[in-house]
């Protein structure tokens, strides 16, 4: 089969092709022909030698999510069947035409969904309901802050808590606040301009925000407490701008809060099926009525990977970027 195999590190170049053998199932997963994959930022990074896969591999295939068809199953395999669409995150191997990934890490994709389009939904949209919901405690009539409120991450973090009955307010550069008031952010802030401490606590009439999802770290970390309400909650799932010059862990004591440090390629096997099959039953079920959608920044086909890559590489794209491996 036709994947990209990492054999040095560096810039969009070393993403070269390779013909290595389609995976075999084991008896509790399912042979993937793999539609659609799309790009993240750790993807970038493993591209450029700072973001390992975890698991041991023969083949160093990047890739963290998938759609496609099961073409093939394990003896074992209960959940599914040979010709189900399904999508899912995956450690590393969704650049390439085929996968295996265990039954309970599969989810059906949404009827009213392509396959093709269906590869812009698991990554971004499980990190952006773990970190907000299961772990942040953003419940309906709280108020969240999210950064990089156009990203991947950060468009399904809008739609998240618009969905949840929670409002929201975000952070973006000038030519993306449209875009994230367009998905129905409360509140943008163009970072390039505004001061997202005042202008939250402008909006929350001085009380601060209850959950914060942050993806960039850097300076933000400090001003991310400033902007915290009693009891609040900060999850940090990225660091663009690096580790916090100094952190002001006196103002998050003072309010009782909580920052906690995730990811979710590093889990364990138990860990992804669990936070897998719970989202398929408590968020799956919002994309066939509309309240959730994936948003397509731009998508390219297999061999125009490393033009993607650069397309990420300059920040400019509104959701995500879809990468078409076959029709």
């Amino acid at each position: 089969m036709r994947a990209v195999v990492l054999t040095e590190f560096g810039g969009p170049e070393v993403l070269r092709f390779a013909d290595i053998p389609v995976p075999q199932p084991d008896a509790e997963e399912v042979l993937v022909a793999v539609r659609a994959t799309a790009l993240n930022r750790a993807d970038l990074m493993q591209r450029m030698g700072l973001y390992p896969n975890p698991s041991p591999v023969e083949h160093d295939v990047p890739g963290l999510e998938f759609a496609g068809v099961v073409t093939a199953i394990g003896s074992r395999v209960r959940e599914h069947a040979v010709g189900d669409a399904v999508m899912g995150i995956v450690s590393g191997g969704g650049y390439a035409e085929y996968l295996v990934v265990h039954e309970r890490q599969a989810m059906r994709v949404p009827s009213n969904i392509s396959v093709n389009d269906a590869a812009a939904i698991p990554e971004v949209f499980i990190t952006a309901w773990d970190a907000l919901v299961v772990q942040g405690g953003l419940t309906s009539g709280r108020i969240a802050l999210v950064h990089a409120g156009a990203s991947g991450v950060g468009t399904a973090g809008i739609q998240i808590c618009k969905a949840i009955g929670a409002r929201v307010v975000v952070t973006c550069s000038t030519g993306k606040v449209q875009a994230c008031k367009n998905l129905g952010a409360d509140l943008v802030i163009d970072y390039s301009t505004q001061d997202f401490v005042e202008e939250v606590k402008k909006f929350t009439g001085g009380k601060g925000v209850d959950t914060i999802l942050d993806v960039i770290g850097g300076d933000y970390v400090d001003r991310n407490i400033a902007s915290l309400a009693l009891k609040g909650c900060i999850v940090q799932v990225g660091t663009m701008a690096g580790p916090p010059p100094a952190m002001n862990l006196g103002g998050l004591m003072f309010k009782r809060a909580r920052l906690i440090g995730t990811v979710l390629r590093a889990r364990p096997l138990d860990e992804k099926i669990a936070i897998s099959q719970r989202f398929a039953a408590e968020m799956l079920p919002l994309f066939a009525t509309g309240a959730l959608k994936p948003v397509i920044d731009s998508r390219y086909e297999f061999s125009d990977i490393a033009i993607a890559h650069e397309h990420m590489a300059k920040n400019a794209n509104a959701g995500k970027i879809v990468i078409d491996i076959s029709r």
